[in-house]
């Protein structure tokens, strides 16, 4: 007895039984491949703690892992940061459609973060993804996604959610169907290698052909009324408006305006902050993710 109360006399105030340090893991594996690895970033906290998902962007053909944690840090979430297959990869691997490879990555690794709640003192529920570009428009797609959990499942990280508590992403794609695209912004370019064809061109006039791969893999396809709250931020033209062809397409806040539209139709609560729209709350996804992952 005297042994156990001098451990806990060496204990900080308010710590519980939790002395030991906050953790930062690097490169943790959540599959075979040598992509598949995340980094973790433990907040400080006697309770379970809600996480930021981070997924880099880099038009899943390039980029890495390395984030900042300290803002989210210093708010008491945690935060993970994961690597994932590009398309090449999912060439190689012959998986169609490649796009497969690193949005089903991502699933994976966001059911091994559930399955590590007790172990990294995470609140399974709250969890809110991030990322820019083709990180966020993986983002939108597993918010918008239905569970992928398989509670039959022998593996147990199969078993676990992939359903999210938001998301606040960052010059997002939200589409992946040229038609629609093309009719948002005429000049529009991005995406073909997602279904590995060549060009865009080449990705419209097969559109039919690829069309289920388009619905099950664009996230505005996926859009329900029991989607979380979604967060959308984007550089860009002051005076975007559907139809134009701006400099940068492929991270327009037309893209935005439009996957805003849809979410209202629907039902789903939605921010849009772009030059043209600025927030007084939330000036970008950092302080919109603190801000709802913290709210009691």
């Amino acid at each position: 007895m005297k042994f156990v109360l001098s451990i806990l006399l060496l204990l900080p105030l308010g710590s519980g039984l939790r002395a030991e340090e906050p953790k930062t893991l690097r490169n943790v594996p959540y599959g075979k491949h040598e992509r598949q690895v995340l980094d973790f970033y433990q907040a400080a906290s006697d309770k379970p703690t809600p996480v930021v998902f981070y997924i880099h962007g880099g038009g899943w053909s390039n980029g890495d892992k390395k984030t900042n944690p300290k803002p989210f840090l210093d708010k008491g979430i945690s935060v993970v940061a994961i690597n994932y297959r590009f398309v090449k990869h999912g060439v190689e691997e012959k998986i169609a459609p490649p796009v497969k490879a690193p949005l089903e990555d991502a699933a994976r690794a966001l059911q091994f973060v559930r399955s590590k709640a007790v172990e990294w003192n995470l609140d399974k529920k709250r969890i809110g993804a991030t990322g820019g570009s083709a990180g966020g428009c993986s983002s939108l797609w597993l918010a918008f996604h239905d569970d992928m959990a398989n509670p039959k499942s022998d593996d147990p990280i199969a078993r676990e959610s992939t359903r999210l508590y938001c998301a606040a992403v960052n010059g997002a794609q939200t589409s992946l169907d040229p038609r629609e695209l093309r009719e948002w912004m005429p000049n529009y370019r991005y995406g073909a290698h997602a279904f590995g064809l060549p060009n865009f061109q080449s990705l419209f006039d097969n559109r039919e052909k690829v069309l289920k791969w388009i619905e099950e893999y664009s996230p505005i396809e996926l859009v329900t009324k029991d989607d979380p709250p979604i967060a959308l931020f984007y550089g860009g033209d002051k005076d975007a408006k559907v139809g134009d062809s701006p400099k940068d397409p492929t991270h327009s806040p037309i893209l935005g305006i439009k996957l805003e539209e849809k979410l209202k139709k629907t039902g789903v609560e939605v921010l849009l902050v772009y030059p043209g729209r600025p927030s007084e709350k939330y000036k970008n996804s950092t302080e919109y993710l603190i801000e709802r992952l913290t709210r009691k």
